[in-house]
């Protein structure tokens, strides 16, 4: 596309413009130099014509209120109607249906609420809504400027229960308006004073897993800090630290707002390089938001007596921003929190499409007539590479650098081998994969090697090695070869269950030919000396841990990253051992039979007693574990309804994409496992002690 190639040639052309070589013809010279000056009118036509465009961003925490007041004196706030609005709630629904299917009723009726306290002064259009239990964040835009957004995605990332679940986390909107990408994050952190390391590790995390596809599916995925703006609001739940409540209040009725900000915690922590690395924040000179009692402006009265903060923030990064107000609105009462807004004046890049059109023709045509004269060519740094010791789920990266050493500018991509599907195979990726390189411009490309559930079975097993050739391909030019190798060491983790059982020693001390020969070896084996184990011994250390250590622990200690130590390690694995199997406890082809007898416990127990001996062992084992940890939930504070959706998904897994009805069902067959004791146990279960 024109803004595709505009964006690698902005980047290039002051590096291109400036380099001659001596031994060059001096026709070729002088139409290189002729180009480059079309190059840097060609940049000047991008990049001079600006626009500023008024963004509007709220965050409201309504602690799971209906909508009982107008939000206009909120969100029609600013004396002119602004461009763009992006509204951010949180905890809007408290239930837990919300929790646990993630639907709400009051989802329409805040949405609702919202249209109606738009400004009066102008019309709106609606882009996108994405929520993620209680975080929700919509997307308005007047109407004149909805042509000019595209490539709109939304992603929500959990950080809640088990660091996954979507009662902390965050909902994010990235899209495109004329030649700027936006991402706008709303994200409700942990709370509490002193989880202020666990807010940071929230914050970190949603950095890391929120990814964005591209159209183009070759291209990574697009994180959040690859944007040229980012917006981030929300409960961020940073407190007020080092003060007692009534210092705070005293210093809050004397508006020294700046001694209290000195004891913020979002400022100690970007002070220190922790989290919003980059961001701004406007000058806070209202009082904290949180916490009140609901339906008025007095201070919390309940016994926890909550020292107030500034819980609700909104902060930027990017270039040509300037913040026009950052104001709480003390007048809405619904909540125990005060709803916040910034409005942003953005400097947003705005391409004449028809002087842009009409260069890059020209400069194409120039290009064609040098095709002839100047063949593409670069230099690779190296061809051949090698990882050494690569583990399951661990990333490992090495650079290759090209350097284009011809006379012309050239574009180069990693295309597929003979015969194969795509460049690479899965465990590898090239980043960037294609991209343009001026003259006397390199790049540098990041080889990137990670084995995941998908491609650690085969090389458990050795049917595969880490081994790749990538092309790598200049347009109208010659391909050149780089040559990946590495040493994989096999894991537990993305093993069968039938192979795990007949281990007696770890995985990774065995020869990979004895792993690869090893069902035709037990065919005809000893049974007495070669007897398989019941269940792997990897599974009962992990389940032994627990049962010892953390049985009565409560749920978010057992299954989350709030617990320090190694519980909380021994879950995760367990929960990531059993969702890396490539055949499920509950093998895929019985998953039919699973549904249709979901609502029958006895027919459910007369599949499990069908299943191959060491599946069925396994699931025996870790159902008479979760029955053994619902003993105790009186002090880890877990039900049925916590562990089924959780174990469930792992244990009975679809060999396709789940819709909310299989869902529904997977968790009805195995909460009959939980409420009451199987008869036909294979195995006697004995608690690990």
């Amino acid at each position: 596309s024109y803004h595709g190639r505009q964006m690698h040639i902005e980047q290039q052309t002051h590096s291109s413009s400036c380099v001659l070589l001596t031994d060059t013809p001096v026709s070729v010279c002088e139409m290189f130099l002729n180009l480059n000056w079309q190059l840097l009118s060609l940049a000047c036509v991008v990049t001079s014509c600006e626009s500023l465009n008024s963004f509007f961003l709220g965050t409201y925490n309504v602690n799971g209120q209906n909508p009982k007041e107008s939000l206009s004196p909120w969100l029609a706030s600013t004396t002119t109607p602004p461009d763009f609005y992006l509204v951010a709630f949180q905890e809007l629904d408290l239930s837990k249906e919300a929790f646990l299917f993630n639907d709400t009723p009051k989802e329409p009726e805040w949405m609702l609420a919202v249209y109606k306290g738009l400004h009066p002064d102008a019309k709106y259009a609606f882009v996108k809504l994405v929520r993620l239990v209680g975080i929700m964040l919509l997307f308005y835009v007047k109407v004149e400027h909805a042509a000019h957004i595209s490539e709109v995605e939304v992603e929500s990332v959990g950080t809640g229960v088990m660091g996954r679940l979507g009662n902390k986390g965050a909902v994010a909107i990235r899209f495109q308006f004329h030649n700027s990408d936006i991402c706008v994050v709303n994200s409700h952190l942990a709370a509490h004073t002193e989880e202020f390391e666990r807010r940071n590790q929230d914050f970190k995390d949603i950095c890391r897993r929120m990814q964005f596809s591209q159209d183009d599916l070759t291209l990574p995925p697009l994180t959040i800090m690859k944007h040229n703006v980012v917006l981030w609001l929300g409960d961020l739940n940073y407190r007020i630290s080092d003060l007692e409540v009534d210092h705070v209040k005293d210093l809050i009725a004397k508006k020294d707002f700046e001694t209290l900000y000195n004891h913020d915690q979002v400022r100690q922590n970007t002070l220190q390089f922790v989290v919003f690395v980059g961001f701004t924040e406007g000058e806070i000179d209202f009082q904290p938001t949180y916490k009140y009692d609901t339906g008025s402006d007095q201070w919390d009265t309940s016994e926890k007596c909550r020292v107030p903060a500034w819980c609700d923030r909104i902060l930027w990064k990017g270039k040509n921003i300037k913040q026009l107000h950052y104001q709480s609105h003390m007048t809405l009462k619904t909540s125990d929190h005060k709803p916040v807004s910034s409005l942003l004046e953005i400097g947003i890049k705005v391409v004449n499409e028809e002087s842009y059109k009409r260069t890059f023709e020209e400069i194409v045509r120039d290009i064609d007539r040098l095709e002839n004269d100047c063949i593409p060519s670069v230099t690779l740094s190296q061809r051949e590479f090698q990882f050494q010791d690569v583990k399951f789920m661990q990333h490992q990266a090495k650079t290759v650098t090209v350097y284009n050493d011809g006379q012309v500018p050239c574009q180069f991509e990693f295309i597929p081998k003979l015969d194969e599907p795509s460049y690479c195979k899965p465990w590898l990726t090239a980043n960037p994969a294609k991209g343009f390189l001026a003259q006397g411009a390199s790049v540098d490309i990041d080889l990137e090697v990670f084995v995941n559930r998908t491609t650690a079975p085969e090389l458990n097993s050795g049917q595969q090695q880490l081994e790749d050739i990538l092309v790598l391909h200049l347009d109208r030019g010659k391909d050149y070869f780089i040559f990946v190798t590495g040493n994989y060491l096999p894991s537990c983790f993305g093993s069968s269950l039938s192979t795990l059982c007949l281990l007696k020693e770890p995985i990774q001390d065995m020869p990979l030919e004895t792993i690869r020969d090893m069902k035709s070896t037990s065919q005809g084996s000893n049974p007495e000396t070669d007897k398989p184990q019941e269940i792997p011994k990897e599974i009962w250390m992990m389940v032994d841990h627990l049962y010892r250590n953390a049985k009565k622990q409560v749920r978010i200690a057992l299954f989350s990253p709030l617990l320090a130590g190694s519980n909380h390690s021994v879950s995760e694995a367990l929960l990531l051992f059993l969702d890396a199997l490539p055949e499920p406890v509950i093998p895929f082809s019985f998953y039919p039979q699973c549904l249709e007898c979901c609502s029958d416990s006895s027919q459910c127990r007369q599949i499990i007693s069908m299943l191959p001996q060491c599946h069925k062992n396994v699931f025996n084992y870790l159902t008479a574990f979760l029955q053994e940890l619902l003993k105790f939930s009186a002090h880890n504070r877990l039900d049925v309804n916590i562990l089924a959706p959780i174990f469930a998904g792992l244990l009975l897994r679809s060999p396709t994409k789940q819709d909310s009805t299989e869902k529904r069902k997977v968790k009805e067959f195995f909460q009959h496992f939980l409420v009451q004791t199987p008869s036909d146990r294979d195995i006697h279960y004995k608690s690990p002690e």
